[in-house]
């Protein structure tokens, strides 16, 4: 590597590129439509619906809501979701949306009031929001409305919003949820239409042993089966329709084989699970929850195509009007099944619908089966497959038809299932700590344990940054202070389950071992940044070193921002989350580069410098680094090992530490260390280290002093034989 220590040369390069990040960071912040602008007033949208209206009256009633009049007729009503179905949505806090309808229930627009939505603050443009809102207009408040999916009769279909799932979902429900609500207020929808069916309740007396071929004869147990060919069939006509024909093999192979049921019925239960896992199940169920069973081979319905958000992306659960997913606490796997002739699964879950999502187990369902298919990078095409399930007569009780079902908060309902994607995220946590557990055995190793670095941070930019967009931000820290601060709410938390996984992690690991594990080896931007370095040592391009004296100095820029950032949030956490942009997380993993040219150039110009210096954004501009830093002072353990020779006379490891973190007198500041172990390797390598090195070459001479030594008593011991001539 060529080391280039020309302080000229470090201040023009590093003052150009960070003068030129910073302006591009500056115009981002300031561009154009970036801005969140105030909740905006409710009245001028009300009266662009209703341009006749003679009359706008004021919000009142039951539910909150304006009565528009043209003379003395009612031309329409208008209300605000906050004011009906204020769902909280990923930020914790509702959108809010005024909904129009004229006095037959049809919306008429549908406009974003509010929102604290931080991917739509500094992220996709506020418009695409509005234009998502737009496809309400002409729907009926009697209507199915759904996110995505191909066409089914009697469902309403609207787009999504891709990197904003969570947001559009509950918009939707909140929108449907009020304007119902409204429409049976002012008498447009008749009871009967809004009416739920009575709760019926489970027989826990009936009870009868029962083998496979019974439970899926006397429709128990339903089934749905598809094949290869039914499923091309639906994506005909389609961007992803396949361009080749199966062959007639093929086609009628099976595509997956899924057998579904109401597990919680003791006939059901207790035949397929046994007594014990029955009795556990039913212990586990809360008042108005329920199990279903899910048992299937071929397509897989848990599948790891989870979404940022919380959607569960293959199955769905529809009962009327009612359509919800499951989260990652409500699934459990099924280990065995016992009834008589079950045959060969190979995935078995129990599903746990609990009681807000007020699911009637007497009346009819449906399982959804959602194949998804990629239409380009970020594009995909739905095509869904129910299948019908009515429960036996003898199995429930079911009351008179009572009044409808009153809403229940839905914001779990933005709970996604994500086993896979969390267990792989915990699975690589237990091995990082494994490995700091052995680092002083693992750094003996050298080239296996570099090696494994590289894997890793790969790792973690591909799965943790890409994939699943696990990368936390500076913003996490200011809503967890605020949540503190004010009212605190575990489910704000809890709505990404990757994120809420990663912070746990890094709380753990900075009152161990300090902010260095995180920010060294799970952080995707700081993994990527230390991979275009290595690119660049490959490649062979000349290697900038900040001056230490300028290189202390720099630290303190991240922690002015962190600063800076926190005083914005004490008075409008928007507008911290607006000037956090210094971050440029949402650019590379969360929106993949999708975004205006200020923030790409941005992200773009900090990975160019990593490639002439190493991590220089995380060194000196970082603010979650620096909001990390501060706690590292706490930890308990210090497992970097120093010897009283570094630092005097010794530099070697303070030269080659790539971030700077060693000081002059050989002390590690761990406050910025990345632990990346490279100075244990050095500390352990007697061939490299200058006080192991000195010890071994003085060793080496002490032996061969007494190998010498030893040879010549040998050879002066030994009697002299003459050999007489013969």
């Amino acid at each position: 590597m060529n080391v280039v220590r020309s302080h000229s040369r470090v201040f023009e390069l590093l003052g150009l590129f960070l003068v030129l990040a910073m302006v591009v960071f500056a115009s981002t912040v300031n561009a154009a439509g970036l801005m969140v602008s105030p909740a905006k007033p409710a009245e001028p949208f009300i009266k662009q619906a209703f341009p006749d209206a003679t009359d706008y009256g004021t919000k009142e009633g039951e539910p909150l809501a304006w009565t528009i009049k043209q003379s003395d007729d009612v031309v329409g009503y208008a209300f605000e979701t906050n004011d009906i179905a204020p769902i909280p949505a990923y930020s914790g806090e509702p959108v809010n949306v005024l909904v129009a309808i004229d006095p037959e229930g049809n919306i008429l627009t549908a406009n974003v009031l509010e929102h604290h939505e931080p991917i739509l603050l500094v992220g996709i443009p506020e418009q695409k929001l509005q234009i998502f809102t737009d496809q309400y207009q002409g729907r009926h408040v009697s209507d199915t409305v759904k996110i995505g999916g191909q066409q089914e009769e009697g469902v309403v279909h609207v787009d999504g919003l891709s990197g904003a799932t969570v947001t559009v979902m509950v918009e939707n429900l909140a929108i449907m949820r009020a304007a119902k609500k409204v429409a049976k207020a002012k008498g447009i929808i008749d009871f009967d239409e809004a009416a739920a069916e009575a709760m019926a309740t489970i027989k826990q007396d009936v009870y009868q042993q029962s083998d496979w071929v019974t439970l899926t004869g006397d429709g128990s147990i339903r089934r749905l089966a598809l094949t290869n060919q039914q499923v091309e069939d639906s994506f005909a006509g389609t961007e992803a329709a396949s361009d080749e024909a199966l062959s007639q093999e093929d086609a009628a192979a099976s595509f997956t084989d899924l057998y579904y049921t109401l597990l919680d019925i003791p006939t059901i239960g207790r035949s397929l699970l046994g007594d014990s896992e029955f009795q556990w199940l039913v212990d586990t169920l809360q008042p108005g929850e329920h199990a279903i069973g899910l048992m299937g081979n071929g397509f897989s319905f848990k599948g790891s195509g989870y979404v940022r958000g919380g959607i569960f992306d293959r199955i769905q659960i529809h009962q009327g009007d009612n359509v919800f997913s499951f989260r990652d606490l409500d699934h459990y796997r099924i280990n065995d099944l016992y009834a008589e002739g079950v045959p060969y699964f190979k995935e078995m879950s129990i599903f746990i619908v609990r009681e807000h999502h007020d699911f009637n187990p007497g009346a009819d369902w449906q399982v959804e089966l959602l194949v998804r298919r990629q239409t380009g990078p970020v594009d995909s095409l739905f095509s869904s497959f129910k299948a019908d399930y009515m429960t036996l007569d003898k199995y429930v009780d079911r009351p008179e038809p009572v009044a409808s079902l009153e809403d229940q908060p839905l914001w779990k309902q933005v709970w996604a299932e994500k086993e896979v994607s969390v267990i792989i995220l915990i699975s690589s946590m237990v091995l990082l700590t494994l490995v700091i557990f052995f680092q002083d055995w693992l750094v003996r190793f050298p080239n296996f344990l570099h090696q494994f670095r590289r894997v890793f941070l790969l790792y973690t930019v591909g799965f943790i940054g890409w994939y699943s967009m696990g990368q936390i931000s500076v913003v996490n820290v200011f809503t967890f202070t605020q949540s503190l601060m004010s009212e605190f709410h575990w489910e704000t938390f809890l709505l990404d389950p990757m994120i809420f996984c990663m912070w746990v992690f890094v709380a753990v690991t900075i009152l161990l071992w300090g902010r260095g594990i995180f920010c060294g080896w799970m952080c995707p931007f700081g993994a990527l940044q230390e991979l275009a370095g290595e690119l660049a040592e490959k490649l062979k391009i000349p290697q900038y070193v900040v001056p230490f004296a300028l290189h202390e100095r720099l630290w303190a820029v991240k922690y002015l921002i962190l600063l800076a950032l926190f005083g914005l949030s004490l008075e409008s956490l928007q507008t911290a989350e607006q000037y956090a942009e210094v971050e440029p997380f949402k650019t590379v993993f969360l929106l993949r580069f999708d975004r205006d040219w200020p923030f790409i150039t941005y992200a773009l110009i900090l990975l160019v410098i990593s490639l002439f210096s190493r991590k220089v954004y995380c060194r000196y501009i970082c603010p979650l680094g620096a909001a990390l830093a501060i706690p590292s002072g706490v930890r308990l353990f210090d497992w970097l090992k120093r010897r009283k020779d570094c630092g005097q006379p010794c530099q070697l490891c303070a030269v080659e530490c790539e971030i700077g973190a060693i000081e002059k007198n050989g002390e590690i500041n761990l406050r910025e260390c990345h632990h990346c172990l490279d100075c244990q390797v050095t500390y352990w390598n007697d061939d490299k280290c200058p006080p192991l090195v000195n010890k071994k070459r003085k060793r080496m001479k002490k032996s061969a002093a007494a190998n010498a030594e030893a040879l010549s008593k040998e050879v002066k011991a030994e009697p002299v034989k003459i050999i007489e001539p013969s």
